[in-house]
């Protein structure tokens, strides 16, 4: 039998500190903000999902659907103060006793935000200030050799302390860089150095894995494992998914198809097909790490045409709309090699570069969450309550067996971090892309059979 091979994207996910509060602004692509979709009712939640909120957040299942509605409220208030009044807004956040700060930089715009309901934190720096900072900073990563850029594993805006935060391996290469004197407050944290390959075979449910060529091509010797994101469906009624760009092993090239199938570990090459990539992105002009896979008629007959996403031991949960990441907001995400898992949104904007596998430098753009995910998680679907909020791109647990043993040896450096793609930004871009073929008019789907 082949070996399976979990994929292992370059992307290194962000190991930040819980002060790693970032930049809350309108991230490339993402549209205007909405008024926040409903939820379920706290008793419509599976019972693994519970247990997850449980043990990962300490919340009951009322506590993180009411403190993830706070976040989108949060959300929609701070973008209108930013629009408003951009040199005094200093970010937003909820913090750890579920109650929402506005961050500013005048005691005038602290009383306006003040009247209006919400705590407020004075400081030295606006978002605008530490965002231009963020920008110098990537452009010096980005002209460094690749030795020493590798070594940095993410840069994310802490507003708690009005600085960025830049996570550099704890490994020789990293020890010696030196960083840019010309901007000033920037903190740096080490974090474990990578490990090596992820050898691991996929389970069911959100599992899939792909080739770039045919499963029954004898030249084959490994498959590529993912997990599938949010079942979607375009305006012409195409059955969609989204997943991670890297996932494609055909990212890059001129022809991007390469077939997607339900892994029978028992026989690889006849493993059932269930669609096709049909679009990937890795970095660009919006930094997004995304796939569109159109699904075929089999995939649509198993169920892949309603508005769930799947954790453990195939139970279900339905998505009633989407969001956009907000620093404290509860985050639980869905995967077959780490089930359900939760955490909270630890930094809304995180920047990392990643390397292809033919040495090209990519920058990836996106949020970072202390839900453990593992090597095989990457596409899976994040949510916060019951609204779609971004898919999986890297993790600093990959090369862990378990979330439990994941804990234990990433406590020293802050815990487990995923790096997740905010799903909004994900649909804006495939939307504009599309031309009007095959993905416009994109949406995540809300009920069964829209197409």
């Amino acid at each position: 039998m082949r070996k399976l091979v979990a994929r292992r994207a370059a992307v290194k996910a962000a190991c930040l500190t819980a002060a790693a509060t970032v930049l809350l602004a309108p991230l490339s692509g993402t549209a205007t903000a909405e008024p926040a979709p409903p939820q379920l009712a706290a008793d419509t939640l599976p019972a693994e999902l519970v247990q997850a909120i449980a043990r990962d957040l300490k919340m009951t299942p009322t506590e993180y659907l009411d403190r993830a509605a706070r976040a989108q409220q949060l959300r929609d208030y701070a973008r209108d103060f930013r629009s408003e009044r951009p040199d005094s807004y200093a970010g937003a956040w909820i913090g750890a006793d579920g109650k929402a700060v506005v961050a500013v930089t005048s005691p005038d715009a602290a009383r306006i935000a003040a009247a209006d309901g919400y705590q407020t934190r004075l400081a030295p720096v606006s978002a605008d200030s530490l965002e231009s900072s963020l920008m110098q900073l990537n452009q010096w990563i980005t002209a460094l050799p690749r030795e020493l850029s590798e070594a940095i594993n993410s840069v994310a805006v802490d507003f708690l302390n009005s600085q960025l935060v830049i996570s550099v391996a704890n490994t020789p290469a990293g020890h010696v860089l030196n960083l840019p004197t010309l901007i000033a407050n920037v903190k740096v944290i080490l974090s474990p150095g990578g490990g090596g390959p992820v050898e691991r075979r996929p389970m069911g449910g959100d599992t899939y894995i792909s080739a770039p060529t045919s499963l029954h091509d004898a030249s084959l010797r490994n498959v590529d494992v993912c997990s599938f994101g949010f079942n979607s469906v375009d305006s012409a009624g195409n059955a969609l998914n989204i997943s991670a760009g890297h996932c494609d092993p055909n990212l890059g090239k001129a022809n991007q198809q390469a077939g997607v199938y339900l892994p029978n570990v028992k026989d690889l090459p006849n493993s059932p097909e269930l669609g096709t990539f049909v679009n990937a992105k890795l970095g660009g002009q919006n930094a997004l790490d995304y796939s569109v896979i159109k699904l075929n008629d089999r995939a649509v007959r198993a169920g892949m045409d309603q508005p769930a996403v799947r954790g453990a031991n195939g139970t279900t949960l339905s998505i009633t709309g989407t969001a956009d990441p907000i620093t404290g907001a509860p985050v639980c995400k869905s995967g077959q090699s780490s089930t359900f898992t939760c955490g909270f949104v630890v930094a809304d904007r995180v920047e990392t570069q990643l390397y292809t596998a033919e040495g090209e430098s990519k920058t990836i753009r996106g949020f970072a969450s202390s839900a453990c995910t593992l090597g095989g998680d990457s596409g899976g679907a994040i949510v916060s309550g019951t609204l779609a909020l971004g898919i999986t791109s890297g993790s600093n647990a990959a090369d862990a067996p378990d979330c439990n043993e994941a804990n234990v040896a990433l406590a020293p450096y802050g815990g487990t971090a995923t790096l997740g793609i905010p799903i909004r930004a994900i649909l804006a871009d495939i939307d504009e892309s599309a031309g009007g073929g095959l993905g416009s008019g994109i949406q995540v789907r809300t009920r069964p059979n829209v197409g």
